[in-house]
Formats: structure tokens, sequence, C-alpha cells
């Protein structure tokens, strides 16, 4: 008898709920169902997978077990998936995994632009920070990812847009009176007027002041909408780029240091593989030509 999918899975449920019961209702069956599965699992495997017979507690082959029915299981659901989403839209699918600031300031222009020649093209956006950007290209999760990165690192991608980093702070708040009280040119040491409300683009601020201020913050957030709320609630500044806040909601203030000049890179990745569907093939060009 061969392993079987469905086998891994109700393991993999019984090891993480510790009983037969908590598993029967997630599966919906007996829980004399699932004991006989896993008796058939241990006879194939050769040995033990739970130290007694209440399931609470794992052999160490039974550890290393869970973890590789988790991977199989994870797998074949994302194929599952992925299967799905093609069936629904017959046109084809392009998957995104892009930072926030990107969703906002550069994906409506480009996706206008896709629709207008492939308005059947079904298209799904994770708004998420640079580092699940790359996890998600990496496992297969995402056609195309759009990620920050200090210009000039070519290490990854292809770059698509640079703008300048900037100070976004309450419209009056202590941040835009000491900026407005300076009267010339601005430092980033002014962020130290309020609480900073962290993001991942303050690390590429190389500024000590945003460093120390980063090490204190005590709020942190990576969606863009949600750090302008924050921001005009008077809950602390933060740094955004010029792109993400260049229609200034109402009530905020931005405005762009330049002791140091920073500046933020978009770069567009996806993974090295032949066949692409034309969709992707599209959208990936489109990208450059539209941030151009």
């Amino acid at each position: 008898m061969s392993f079987k999918l469905e086998m891994l899975r109700v393991f993999r449920v019984v090891a993480e709920k510790g009983t037969l019961s908590a598993a029967a209702q997630v599966l919906d069956r007996t829980p004399s169902a699932i004991s006989m599965m896993l008796t058939q699992l241990e006879d194939h495997v050769g040995a033990a997978l739970f130290e007694t017979d209440r399931k609470n507690r794992l052999t160490p082959l039974g550890q290393l077990v869970l973890e590789e029915s988790r991977r199989a299981t994870d797998v074949f659901d994302r194929s599952a998936e992925a299967i799905r989403r093609h069936a629904l839209s017959t046109a084809g699918i392009v998957r995104l995994a892009v930072v926030p600031s990107a969703t906002v300031s550069l994906l409506p222009t480009v996706i206008e632009a896709f629709r207008s020649s492939r308005p059947d093209v079904r298209i799904e956006i994770s708004d998420v920070d640079s580092a699940a950007v790359r996890r998600r290209v990496q496992i297969d999760a995402a056609d195309i990812g759009i990620l920050s990165a200090r210009p000039g690192d070519s290490s990854e991608g292809t770059a698509i847009l640079t703008d300048d980093l900037g100070i976004v702070c309450a419209e009056d708040g202590p941040v835009h009176q000491a900026h407005m009280t300076a009267g010339g040119p601005s430092d980033w040491g002014l962020l130290a007027q309020e609480p900073l409300i962290a993001n991942p683009l303050c690390g590429l601020v190389e500024d000590p002041s945003v460093q120390s201020l980063l090490t204190a913050s005590t709020l942190t957030a990576r969606n863009t909408t949600a750090i302008l709320s924050f921001v005009r609630r008077g809950l602390g500044a933060s740094i955004l780029p010029f792109d993400a806040v260049k229609s200034q909601p109402v009530g905020v203030e931005f405005f762009v240091p330049t002791n140091p000049l920073c500046r933020r890179e978009l770069r567009k990745i996806r993974q090295d593989i032949p066949n692409r569907s034309p969709a992707v093939e599209a959208f990936w060009s489109l990208l450059t030509e539209q941030a151009a």
C-alpha cells in the first residue's frame, strides 16, 4: 500500500488537535474511521507515530511525519486553489504580491491600462511587506512581486520607479510646526517631536536619529492607508514615499528632508521559469511601461 495524501491530512489534523474526537469534528468523520486510517499509516511507516493511544503526544518519528504532512498538504491545497482560480477565469490569472505603497501609487494606473486590452483576466493582489513579497514569489504563491529597495540595489529584480522618502505628519502637529519654524532645509531629526509610527520603509533611511526612533517605537503598521489614518488622528508621524502621499489626505502634511536626501526604489521580481502565461507576461511588461 502506498502513501495517500488523505492519510497525511488526517494524521496532521489529529496531531494538531490532540484527540480523535476533536479531529473527527474538523474532518466530519467518525473517530473509528480516523483511527483506522491512522493505523494504516503507522503500518505503512512501520513504527508508532503517537506515544499513547490518546493521540496527544507524538514520537520523534511522528514529529517528522507531521512536518512532512504539513508540507505535502499545503502544497496540494495551493495547487488545488490555483486550478480552481484558473477554472473560474478562462482568460487567465495574474497573482501579485505588492508592497502597500505601490498598491496605492502604481497599481491603479497599471491595472487600468491592463484591463483596456485584457478585461477578462482575473487579478489577485496580496498587500504585504517586501520580505513577504519575496516569500510569496519564491513559493509560487505570486506570479509577480513588487518590493521596496534602496536605489542602485541591483541584487534582485528590475527597477521600475524611484521616488523620494519623506516625513508624513499631522497638519499643525509638533513635527509640522517644527518644520515650519526651521524655515529652511529640514533633517530627519524633526521626527523626534512625535512618536514614530514604524513601517518597513523606515529601514531605508540611513540616519542615526531614525534608527534610534525605530528602536523606541511602540506602534508599527505596514498598510499605507492605516499609517495615514493613524497620523491624521495624531498618534505620531511616519516615513512614506512621495508617490504614496502625492494626493495628500485632508489633515496630513508631507515634506522631504534633505539632510540626507533618501529615496526608495520599486523593483519587480518573479521566478525564472519557462512558459509563463501571456497574461502574466503582459502585466510584467506593462509595469515598466506605466511607471515610465
